[in-house]
């Protein structure tokens, strides 16, 4: 699954244990049809893994990968990370440590099975 603008942070490579996450948009109704003004809405907890660090390195040298790979959709804590501007694009730069977990589609676990 490719990101609007994925191509354009291509260049941009976290270090280590570091993810680079695209917030993903919210729903701007109620379920009730009421539209939430975009200043009074908090933001979305949920973000699409635009690109990841190498990992860090375990006693020996070598890198212990990641657990999350370029399009997994993921939860966040709601302070975490660092808000950074690539190319005019709003992304969050955060500890592997910080994301909480990663959401499996219907699809995806098809696909696994």
């Amino acid at each position: 699954m490719q990101l609007k603008g994925v191509q354009d942070v291509a260049s941009f490579r976290p270090l280590h244990d570091r993810v680079l996450v695209k917030r993903v948009k919210e729903e701007e109704k109620t379920r009730g049809g009421i539209i939430i003004p975009e200043t009074a809405q908090e933001k979305p907890q949920e973000g699409e893994v635009v690109a990841v660090g190498p990992g860090t390195r375990d006693e020996d040298g070598e890198y212990i990968k990641l657990d999350v790979k370029v399009g997994d959709r993921i939860l966040f804590g709601k302070w975490s990370g660092t808000e950074v501007k690539v190319d005019g694009e709003e992304l969050l730069i955060m500890k592997e440590s910080d994301i909480l977990g990663v959401i499996e589609t219907k699809k995806a676990k098809k696909e696994a099975a």
